[in-house]
C-alpha cells in the first residue's frame, strides 16, 4: 500500500468536486450554449473569458485538468498497487472521465438535449463516487481493518441499508439533474418533476435516517462507522434546508430577465451538498462491508480482500 496513491486519490476526488461545482454554475447561469463549438470555444483554445463564456469555458478547463489527473492516477495505481481489483477500478475511473468529456461535447453539439444533459450530470456524480471509493480503498484505515464486528440478530444489515440508501440517492440525483435541465430561467419549474423530487427527498431522508440510527444503535463506539454516519446526518439537514431555500428563491422571481445571484448561490450549494451526501454514504457503506461480518446464510456481495 502506498500513502502517495491514497493522497493523490484524495486530490483527484477534491478536483472532481470542484468540477461538479463548476458544472452547477454553468447550468445555473444558463451558460451551456455560451459557445457554439466543442472542444474549442468559438474556434479558440483560450477565448476571451467574458460573460457566460467565463463559466462554460472555465468548466471545460477544469474538466481537462481532472481528466489529466485521472490519467496520472490510473497509471500511478498500476505501478504502486498490488490489488488487481483496485487497478481495474482505476481504469474504470479513466473510462468514466473520458465518457463524461464526450457527453459534455454532445450537450453542445446537440444544443443541450435533456437526456444527454441529465446523463452528463449523473455520470459526473458517479465518477465522483468512484474517485472517493479509490481514496477509501487506498487509505491506511481500510488496509488495517478486518471484518471483526457482528450484526447477528440485529435486523436489516447496515450494509444492506447503505446499498439501498445509495440507490435512493442516485435516483434522487437523476431526478434533480432532469429537473435542472428541463427548465429555463424564464419558466416555472415543471410541476411533475418537482413533486417527484420532493417525494424523493422524503424517501432518501428516511433511508439515510434508518441507516444512521442503525449505526449509532449497534456500533456507537466504533468511530470507523459513526464518523461518516454523523457527517451524513449533518449534511442531510443542510441539504434539506438548501433545497427548500432554492425553491423559495426560484419562486420569488420566476420571470426575471436573468438568474439572480441568491438563486444561483443556493442552487449550486444544493448540488454540491448532494454530491457530499452521496460521497459520505459510499464511505459509510464501504466501511460497513469492510468491518461487518456476514452471516453464513446471507454471505453475498462481500468486497474483495485487501
Amino acid at each position: 500500500m502506498s500513502k502517495g496513491v491514497h493522497r493523490f486519490a484524495l486530490v483527484v476526488a477534491g478536483a472532481t468536486f470542484i468540477l461538479i461545482l463548476a458544472g452547477a454554475k454553468v447550468t445555473s447561469h444558463d451558460a451551456g450554449l455560451a459557445t457554439y463549438d466543442w472542444p474549442l470555444s468559438n474556434g479558440q483554445v483560450f477565448p476571451e473569458m467574458v460573460g457566460n463564456l467565463y463559466y462554460e469555458h472555465g468548466h471545460r478547463l477544469i474538466a481537462a485538468t481532472v481528466g489529466f489527473l485521472t490519467i496520472v492516477l490510473a497509471v500511478y495505481v498500476q505501478i504502486r498497487e498490488r490489488r488487481t481489483w483496485v487497478k481495474r477500478l482505476a481504469w474504470a475511473a479513466l473510462g468514466m472521465v473520458i465518457a463524461q468529456g464526450l457527453l459534455g461535447g454532445l450537450t453542445v453539439k446537440l444544443n443541450l438535449p435533456l437526456a444527454v444533459s441529465s446523463a452528463h450530470a449523473t455520470l459526473a456524480q458517479l465518477f465522483f463516487l468512484t474517485t472517493v471509493s479509490l481514496a477509501v480503498f487506498t487509505s491506511p484505515s481500510w488496509i488495517s481493518r478486518s471484518a471483526n464486528l457482528s450484526e447477528e440478530g440485529a435486523g436489516i444489515s447496515i450494509r444492506t441499508l447503505g446499498v439501498v440508501s445509495l440507490a435512493l440517492i442516485l435516483t434522487q440525483l437523476v431526478l434533480g439533474a432532469t429537473l435542472r435541465h428541463s427548465t429555463t430561467w424564464d419558466h416555472f419549474l415543471p410541476t411533475g418533476l418537482l413533486v417527484a423530487h420532493i417525494v424523493g427527498a422524503v424517501i432518501v431522508s428516511a433511508g439515510l435516517t434508518a441507516t444512521i440510527f442503525a449505526v449509532m444503535r449497534r456500533h456507537k463506539d466504533e468511530k470507523f462507522l459513526t464518523r461518516p454516519a454523523l457527517v451524513i446526518s449533518g449534511l442531510l439537514i443542510i441539504q434539506l434546508l438548501l433545497g427548500l431555500t432554492a425553491y423559495i428563491t426560484r419562486r420569488a422571481s420566476p420571470y426575471g430577465s436573468q438568474p439572480l445571484n441568491p438563486m444561483i448561490s443556493v442552487t449550486v450549494a444544493h448540488v454540491a451538498c448532494g454530491a457530499l451526501v452521496f460521497a459520505a454514504t459510499i464511505v459509510l457503506t464501504l466501511r460497513a462491508f469492510r468491518v461487518l461480518r456476514a452471516e453464513e446464510s446471507r454471505q453475498v456481495g462481500v468486497l474483495a480482500p485487501a
